[in-house]
């Protein structure tokens, strides 16, 4: 095995101070306690306990460096993992050396389903192995040497932080969104308005008619945080609800595989649809990849429509649409199968002329006699084990069931039919649609299927006749003023965004500061009673469960936590505490918030921290965390639940910005091949052996080769642990920023780190020698031609740090590192500027040689050097433009112009189109640097 494979198998005959994986690691390490010891990277507050030196930060322009809040796996990271953490840590240490006051923080969103389904599995508690895996994951993380202030470092299961979770969920049960101005409030300005009469109350009634009960309730019926019965996902394997994006298409739990039913359920819900339209408006004024603003549009989805109401059984049916100028056209109305109506809807027998094949749960005879709620009944039972990503993309036939219900069509006049299908969401518009097959593919696929009528259009009208069965008007708008004029719709505008199902069935979350009383109501727990902790437990286990049994939490095992008495002010009760916990979506709501004020117990973050970190410091740029950086996966959730939840906080007063991220960066994936068995199971790919024909095997069975991202699933990982040892840090840090572009996939080659650290070994010699360990440097200033391609680096080196790209800024180094090979001693002037810009990208070994340069603080606040425009401006020399021999005018070019280049500035020339006006040119003879002649059809 030669020096490029493993760059630690040394002999003796190797120079001892030569730059290999002992030397490199020796470095590393040593550097690393220093930066602790000296607290290199500490982000000095503008108040509080984390103030000190704060006075050498003054005039500084801030820089506020995140990274996505990772999940401390148990398996450890892998080389994908760190691809975003090193590239902050890059424009971190750039922008500090920039001389901004830069502060860069990290920490772990250690709540959540994956940590309790681990610790069921092992036997271990949740609070155990998270520790673990986030001591792992720590040592891994510092192995790389990342410039984090440890000091602000916060984990989500921590009482001292979810103390203050709760809290936030508190400020926001205990707001409302006033309608006059989209903006939150306290729910105290609610009450005074009901009380004062300036807000009419629910129902009519007046607000001193009410109970305190019906108070309660009405006020809670605004709350931004309340409970409602909801369909969700029910996993009774896993004993929790699941989010959408955690059910497969097959409707099975992507932990465990296991089924999941929809059932409805009493939850938390936060009303996040009531800043729908700001969370679309204020994506303009963001830093982010347009790719991602189109993405978190579309998941809101404004469109702009009519609400009708279709009279039927109790009050009709409420759909929306977009095309209300096809009312005419609409033949049947469908509803979601888990719609509150249905049960009110339902007959007990089948009116008179229903079709046979509209009395079975799908739209089939069979020998048995169905009344309509056996029908109803079965076919709600058949959707529960869907999952809506399968109902709204499956292409095969429609299914659905009569309800043996008529509603009347407002604009016909004529009773048409409503069915179920399972095509139609809960979670969409209202949860009903009208149906026109005429207009539409899937109604009229599923007009097909059970035999209902489809009107052609007939034309437009002006107005719509009563009675008339005629088709569409002309213009949407004439069709909202028709449906206002008589009573039976309104214009509206409607979003695809549903409000956020804010309960797990779990324990390992952080509990609601709930509990309930006498009347079922939830009370708010007053903020000394705060952090609620989770109570000790060592059975968390889900309870077995039938499919048909209601959901029970794992804390309703804690018998004596679950009750309790308390005096809330009007003296000592018993109270129910919430059994539920909040979703591990709430931590990562806020954290970077934490991060600015970790230590505080007086507050969530002291107001002076947030204002001195969360305005932008350039007036070009809105407030909000100056670069945050992850995965393109939390596009949607993560991102939009963390603006929404700030935009709540700003209108309480609590934060100075409306955006919590003013730039987003979407780092790439690292791919790797994986392999799968016979069985389609995926097997350690690095103990399968490629054949000479190609062909793969582990343990003598041939696998398939697949194509993907690396990752534990896969089991297609590569250690960093082993990378260190063999290169070193500052190698893995160089190769993962100069394998491709920072936002680009890239596919993972361990063979290809040894070039990687070549360019290093490279850049040690040219400064240390291998002898001695001396400094090979020397003050005689650099060539002028040196100096011109040091300060062209430099100029393209800032800017593409500043727009991470680091893959170029790597390859001008590699080419400048080349060129300073060719001098000995190197020239000081050269040197440190080299060292300095590739400081952000290897720290270890730039703090290593500019220690040995003579300096000794550390580099991490050096100034990062500025280009030179007159050095790094190109020499020009003045050659004669000759027409037909006769020289005419002048031209300067470059001195190392070629004839390509000269011939474009010549025929770019303003002199050239004057003095060849009239004349064709036959050809342009020209000698580089010396000489052009232009030869016409005169000669």
């Amino acid at each position: 095995m030669n020096e490029n494979e493993k760059a630690d198998d040394r002999d003796d005959g190797h120079p001892p101070f030569r730059y290999d994986a002992r030397m490199a690691n020796e470095i590393e390490l040593r550097w690393q306690e220093r930066w602790e010891r000296e607290g290199t990277f500490h982000s000095p507050n503008p108040a509080g306990p984390l103030g000190e030196g704060i006075d050498r930060m003054a005039g500084r322009r801030r820089s506020y460096v995140l990274d996505m809040f990772p999940y401390p796996s148990g398996v450890g990271l892998h080389v994908g993992h760190p691809l975003g953490y090193i590239g902050t840590d890059v424009y971190a240490r750039y922008r500090r050396m920039a001389g901004d006051h830069v502060m860069h923080a990290f920490g772990y969103d250690a709540f959540g389903l994956p940590a309790e389904q681990y610790a069921i599995d092992t036997g271990r508690h949740p609070r155990d192995t998270t520790a673990v895996n986030i001591a792992a994951m720590r040592r891994q993380l510092r192995r790389l040497g990342l410039g984090h202030d440890l000091r602000r470092e916060v984990a989500t299961s921590d009482p001292a932080f979810y103390r203050w979770t709760q809290w936030l969920f508190l400020r926001i049960f205990n707001a409302w969104v006033d309608e006059r101005t989209g903006r939150a409030r306290p729910i105290e300005d609610l009450v005074a308005e009901f009380a004062s009469g300036a807000r009419a109350v629910p129902g009519g009634r007046d607000w001193a008619e009410l109970d305190e009960t019906e108070r309660r309730r009405a006020v809670d019926g605004h709350r931004l945080a309340y409970v409602s019965e909801e369909p969700v996902n029910w996993c009774p394997g896993l004993g929790t609800v699941l989010a959408n994006e955690e059910v497969t298409a097959e409707g099975r739990s992507e932990v465990g595989d296991h089924p999941v039913y929809r059932r409805p359920l009493r939850q938390w819900m936060l009303r996040i649809t009531a800043f729908a339209q700001r969370l679309i408006d204020d994506l303009d004024g963001l830093a982010w990849p347009d790719s991602l603003k189109r993405t978190q549009r579309s998941w809101i989805g404004a469109g702009d429509g009519a609400r009708i109401t279709f009279p039927a059984a109790g009050e009709g049916i409420e759909v929306f649409t977009t095309r209300p100028d096809t009312l005419p056209g609409a033949t049947y109305v469908v509803l979601a199968p888990e719609h509150p109506m249905v049960g009110e809807l339902v007959p007990d027998a089948w009116p008179g002329g229903t079709p046979r094949a509209w009395r079975y749960p799908q739209g089939r005879a069979n020998e048995r006699e169905w009344t309509p709620r056996d029908a109803v009944g079965a076919y709600r039972k058949r959707v529960e084990r869907l999952s809506e990503r399968r109902r709204t993309t499956d292409t095969s036939e429609k299914t659905g069931v009569f309800t043996g219900a008529y509603a009347v069509n407002p604009v016909t006049q004529t009773p048409i039919p409503v069915f179920l299908a399972d095509y139609v969401l809960m979670g969409y518009g209202t949860g009903a649609i009208m149906a026109v097959p005429a207009h539409d593919q899937r109604d009229l696929e599923f007009a097909t299927e059970f035999g209902l009528p489809v009107h052609p259009e007939k034309g437009p009208l002006e107005e719509w006749p009563t009675g008339q069965d005629s088709a569409c008007v002309a213009d949407g708008a004439a069709a909202i003023a028709w449906l206002e004029r008589h009573g039976v719709g309104k214009g509206a505008r409607t979003y695809r965004l549903r409000d956020w199902l804010f309960s797990r069935q779990r324990y390992w979350g952080e509990p609601f500061p709930i509990v309930y009383d006498e009347h079922g109501l939830p009370v708010a727990l007053p903020e000394s009673a705060l952090p609620v902790r989770l109570p000790e437990m060592t059975d968390f286990r889900p309870e077995p469960q039938t499919d048909d049994d209601p959901p029970v939490p794992p804390l309703a095992k804690a018998r004596e936590w679950a009750s309790v008495e308390l005096d809330l002010g009007d003296g000592p009760k018993r109270y129910r505490r919430e059994l539920n916990t909040m979703p591990q979506w709430a931590g990562s709501c806020w954290y970077y918030l934490r991060y600015l004020d970790p230590t505080n117990d007086e507050a969530f973050v002291d107001p002076e921290v947030e204002r001195y970190w969360m305005p932008s410091s350039d007036p070009e740029r809105p407030g909000g965390v100056d670069l945050y950086v992850g995965g393109g996966e939390h596009a949607v959730l993560h991102l939009l639940y963390a603006r929404f939840w700030h935009k709540v906080l700003y209108d309480l007063g609590h934060v100075s910005t409306k955006e919590p991220f003013a730039r987003l960066f979407n780092q790439g994936y690292v791919l790797a091949d994986a392999f799968t068995d016979e069985r389609g199971m995926y097997v350690p790919a690095a103990e399968v052996v490629q054949g000479g024909d190609g062909s793969f095997t582990y343990q003598g069975r041939p696998v398939a080769r697949r194509a993907g991202r690396m990752g534990k699933s896969r089991k297609n990982g590569v250690s960093p642990d082993d990378l260190y040892e063999r290169y070193g840090a500052d190698t893995l840090r160089l190769h993962e920023m100069g394998m491709g572009p920072l936002d680009a996939d890239r596919p993972w080659h361990t063979d290809d780190i040894a070039g990687v650290h070549r360019f290093l070994q490279r850049l040690w010699r040219n400064i240390v020698d291998e002898e001695t360990g001396r400094p090979r440097v020397t003050d005689i200033p650099p060539s002028p031609d040196m100096l011109r391609r040091l300060h062209q680096t430099i100029a393209i080196v800032r800017q593409d740090f500043g727009e991470l790209r680091y893959n170029t800024a790597i390859a001008r180094l590699t080419e400048l590192n080349t060129h300073a090979a060719k001098l000995d001693p190197m020239p000081r002037q050269l040197a440190e500027p080299l060292i300095l810009m590739v400081a952000p990208l290897v720290p270890h070994i730039a703090e290593e040689l500019w220690s040995r340069l003579g300096h000794e603080e550390s580099l991490a606040c050096a100034p990062f050097p500025e280009a030179d425009a007159s050095l790094a401006a190109e020499p020009s020399v003045t050659i004669p433009v000759q027409i037909d021999g006769r020289t005419r005018f002048t031209l300067e070019v470059p001195a190392d112009a070629d004839h390509e280049h000269t011939e474009r500035r010549l025929t770019t020339h303003p002199d050239y189109a004057r003095h060849t006006a009239g004349l064709t040119v036959r050809r342009v003879v020209i000698v580089p640097g010396r000489i052009a002649n232009i030869v016409t059809t005169g000669c």
